[in-house]
């Protein structure tokens, strides 16, 4: 069934559910599914609504058009998705290939519902993996000029039509004028020890002090290093009997898990970013 999908934010006050779902009522859709959140703390109401796309009777643009003049005097921030079109997803990777198979896999199983045009490398060696999967593979080294190698990505990322960046252990610092200009629209992943273990060898420190929980945190990126708003995290209890390289396994396959969950909710556009924090949505059991 196609949907049609609008996520919603605003001030928190009386009336706003009732208003929106009668709004849509009055507009003649079927409600397929409702979520809200209400934060007390900073007074702000948070909404995702699903809708039948085949009650829609006007265009697209139409439909948008008269939503933002309903939202208007409401002051809400909110976007609007249709089901039927798959995002386009560009994957940035290094040398390290366990989140780019994954992610490849998940999309050949239909888990992630999107279209993966390219893959794009500072570094030669995954190229066999984008040949497996039939995919054009990019590779741009950074050289002397990373501004020059960052502007041929971006204007590959252009070319491509791409919707969604997603960082499968890319092991280079964007730009701030990058990260600009693809807000919101780049997903990055790293290990949960940050900032305690910063930079390279990280399991190997970790095993050195002996810690009890290995994790990972994937986040929208931003202009300072892996602070931007945080989507999906895990952890896994360990103890004294890993070695560095145990951890390190143990570490590689959390960031897998964590970066396809992130990855999935964005494509079924079930987070709102609200400053630096996201409001996530349960998917549909």
């Amino acid at each position: 069934m196609n949907k049609i999908v609008f996520l919603i934010q605003c001030d928190d006050k009386k009336g706003i559910l009732a208003s929106t779902v009668n709004y849509f009522y009055e507009k003649g859709f079927n409600i397929l599914h409702c979520q809200q959140h209400t934060d007390s703390y900073e007074n702000m109401y948070y909404m995702r609504i699903e809708l039948d796309a085949t009650d829609l009777s006007t265009s697209r643009s139409l439909l948008m058009e008269d939503f933002g003049r309903f939202a208007e005097p409401l002051k809400m921030k909110w976007s609007c998705h249709f089901s039927d079109y798959k995002a386009r997803v560009a994957i940035l990777v290094s040398k390290t290939s366990h989140c780019l198979y994954d992610i490849l896999a998940r999309k050949l199983e239909g888990e992630l519902d999107c279209e993966i045009p390219l893959i794009i490398s500072n570094h030669p060696d995954l190229e066999i993996v984008a040949n497996q999967f039939r995919i054009p593979y990019y590779f741009f080294p950074v050289g002397d000029d990373k501004k020059a190698q960052e502007e041929k990505i971006s204007s590959l990322l252009e070319r491509f039509d791409i919707d969604l960046v997603v960082l499968a252990r890319y092991m280079q610092i964007l730009s701030g004028t990058f990260i600009e200009k693809w807000n919101g629209k780049i997903i990055n992943i790293h290990h949960a020890f940050l900032p305690a273990f910063q930079g390279a060898n990280p399991y190997l420190r970790a095993y050195k002090r002996g810690v009890k929980m290995i994790g990972a945190t994937a986040h929208y990126a931003s202009e300072d290093l892996d602070q931007g708003p945080i989507i999906e995290q895990d952890v896994v209890r360990v103890n004294h009997e890993l070695s560095p390289a145990g951890l390190k396994e143990v570490g590689k396959d959390c960031e897998k898990r964590v970066l396809a969950k992130a990855v999935k909710a964005h494509l079924e556009h079930r987070i709102i970013i609200h400053n630096n924090r996201t409001i996530v949505f349960n998917a549909e059991i």
